[in-house]
């Protein structure tokens, strides 16, 4: 799971800029109020910049040249401490570099496509032509500009891209060609991969590959290319360069060799106090779960439970972030007893817990105690994600088993067919999925920021390079936003139920091909009878929702396919209210294309929400007094959130 676009955009529109000195036009620039002492100071301590002299808040267009001498040279202390950082592990043997391996699955993909141009002269002479008349349009429209003729810019500013959106970047001849030459290059480069006559796996790598490439050099992260970034350290005095290399090193020690890019300030959110508030009780704990009931706020309740089961990939609370965006409190407001699980953060102990341990462990235990708690044996439940995978996996092994306690299932953005599964399948081929497993091995876990990296990838330039210009090169800490609070809440994820998961699902699709094992039984969702409501989310990155359509289509009871706005945080959380920020749709069951499907939908303004509700009182109207957390039968364990989700990766 991952945030959107959307949701950074608005992180990063919350940070506050460093204040920028301006003299007045044609003024001469003062003089500095003192000269240099003879014998300069000693630098101060690592751990912050040097203090401002007292005359700093005087308007001057001249730095402290001394002063900034010593923030370069803090700046360069600290990014000393992020490479030991960052080597470190790999000496100790916890960890495997796996720099060069990815560099050459990169050139390989590259070659590939090198190929195919280069194999005909034609097409070759096609492709050098293409970007060298591009550049010499450029250069020549540049040498008008710099003598003076007013020129529109040879390639257009799009504003839609933030990276150049300060005014120096157009103002600027020399910023403005560096901007225009790296998005000549970026679309030649492109043009080369999508026109390349390429197998899919293949193309899929090379774009991205190249979106990696493409979003590292970009002028907009370098120091020297960036007038926004110069203008910055020159007014600071280097001041933001020492403040971001400490915030480098300190990303890196957090993720154990690895950057855990801070993307939010963390320090603003506490759980149990302003995230995942909603009153509950924690009714009964194991080796990989506790499960948590949360108390009624009606008089009244449905008699069917309800149980979630969210992904182990991140943890359960983005369904209870706030009191606003919270769809468990939401829920309970409509009269649901509802019960989740919170995986535990699995350690090295937990390594040999596979799909298999996390069904029977997982589902199986919470079933038994909610039976015993509330005297019910059927159930609703909801899968989100991976955990709407498993719960797929476990509703077609209870199909074959003849164990109906599940009697109606949600999935929210859960991919069942792995044919097309989005950017992710680029991690999971044999040879990547080898090196993981070589890298699990040495701990028994995948490290969180293993994955987390992984979901930035999809997005280098919003989700990796905004904040490396913003946090290590201009040096400002990021603002305080729950969404990004609990994105950078990650989880590690264990040995075996990783590998199994990748191989299974990713690599060889065997659900869908009715192909995978659990215990002794393989599995057929075809034998899932019971109604499903399937949510999808039309800019899903993750699970995309063509991916989700096509699943749908293997499980052989009713099916309302549900496909709702935004991505796969943003189109789950969408709460009712008088402003709807999103919309939804809905048709028939999936049959035919997703294209067509979506062609014919009827489209809703607002929450899905209200719509699942009516779908849920459809299966099970039945209502009860309402129940008290435990019910009495069990013992309390604790309040909600409960521990397990408090334990940091």
């Amino acid at each position: 799971m991952t945030v959107s676009e959307e949701t950074r955009r608005k992180s990063v529109a919350k940070r506050a800029a460093p204040a920028k000195k301006k003299a007045p036009r044609n003024a001469a620039p003062p003089q500095p109020a003192a000269a240099a002492p003879p014998q300069p100071a000693a630098p101060p301590p690592a751990d912050k910049p040097p203090a401002k002299p007292a005359d700093a808040g005087k308007s001057s267009n001249i730095p402290n040249f001394q002063r900034m001498a010593d923030n370069f040279a803090v700046a360069m202390e600290h990014g000393g401490k992020a490479i030991a950082a960052m080597i470190r592990p790999v000496e100790e043997g916890h960890a495997k570099p796996t720099v060069a391996e990815d560099l050459t699955e990169a050139l390989k993909t590259f070659g590939r496509v090198a190929e195919f141009w280069l194999s005909d002269p034609k097409r070759a002479l096609e492709a050098q032509t293409s970007i060298s008349s591009d550049l010499m349009g450029l250069w020549s429209n540049t040498l008008l500009r710099l003598s003076g003729e007013a020129r529109e810019p040879f390639v257009p500013t799009d504003p839609r891209d933030k990276r150049f959106a300060a005014p120096d970047w157009a103002d600027n001849p020399y910023f403005d060609f560096l901007r225009q030459a790296y998005q000549i290059g970026d679309r030649w480069a492109s043009h080369m991969v999508e026109d390349a006559e390429l197998d899919k796996v293949t193309h899929d790598r090379a774009s991205f590959y190249l979106r990696q490439l493409s979003g590292a050099l970009s002028p907009s992260n370098f120091l020297l290319t960036n007038p926004e970034l110069l203008r910055t350290t020159w007014s600071a005095e280097a001041e933001n360069l020492a403040r971001g290399m400490k915030m480098l090193a300190e990303d890196i020690e957090a993720g154990g060799g690895n950057l855990k890019i801070r993307q939010t300030n963390n320090d603003q959110f506490v759980l149990g106090v302003n995230m995942a508030t909603t009153p509950g009780k924690v009714v009964f704990r194991n080796d990989l779960i506790e499960l948590l009931q949360y108390a009624p706020t009606t008089e009244q309740v449905y008699r069917r439970p309800l149980l979630i089961v969210p992904p182990w990939i991140n943890k359960f609370y983005i369904l209870d972030l706030n009191p606003s965006k919270s769809f468990i409190r939401w829920a309970v407001s409509q009269g649901l007893t509802l019960f989740c699980v919170s995986w535990v953060n699995p350690g090295a102990k937990h390594a040999d817990k596979d799909f298999h341990s996390y069904m029977t462990e997982g589902i199986f235990a919470a079933l038994e105690q909610i039976e015993k708690i509330t005297g019910e044996r059927q159930v609703s439940s909801i899968g989100y994600c991976v955990g709407g995978t498993l719960t797929a996996a476990t509703l077609a092994y209870m199909a074959a088993k003849g164990d109906d306690r599940i009697a109606a299932a949600t999935f929210f953005t859960t991919q069942v067919d792995f044919s097309d599964p989005g950017d992710l399948k680029i991690f999971a081929d044999e040879d990547r999925i080898k090196n993981i497993e070589s890298e699990m091995q040495l701990s028994g876990y995948l490290d969180s920021s293993s994955m987390a990296n992984t979901f930035n990838m999809l997005r280098p330039n919003e989700m990796i390079w905004s904040y490396v210009v913003n946090n290590y090169l201009k040096g400002v800490e990021p603002m305080a936003f729950d969404l990004l609070a609990w994105n950078s809440d990650s989880t590690r994820m264990p040995r075996a139920n990783h590998s199994f998961y990748l191989r299974n699902c990713y690599l060889n699709n065997q659900l869908a091909r009715k192909k995978m094992k659990l215990g002794d039984v393989t599995l057929d969702l075809g034998k899932v009878t019971i109604p499903v409501y399937n949510l999808a989310a039309k800019e899903d990155h993750i699970a995309p929702a063509r991916s989700v359509f096509n699943g749908a289509k293997l499980f052989g009871g009713e099916m309302r396919y549900v496909l709702g706005g935004s991505g796969h945080i943003a189109g789950v959380v969408n709460p009712p209210g008088p402003k709807p920020k999103y919309q939804y749709w809905t048709g028939p069951r999936p049959s035919g294309t997703y294209e067509a499907w979506v062609a014919k939908a009827e489209e809703h303004p607002g929450s899905w929400w209200p719509d699942w509700l009516k779908w849920i009182d459809a299966q099970a109207p039945e209502k009860v007094p309402a129940r008290e957390p435990g019910g009495g039968k069990v013992k309390i364990l604790g309040d909600a959130p409960g521990d397990y989700v408090r334990e940091k990766s």
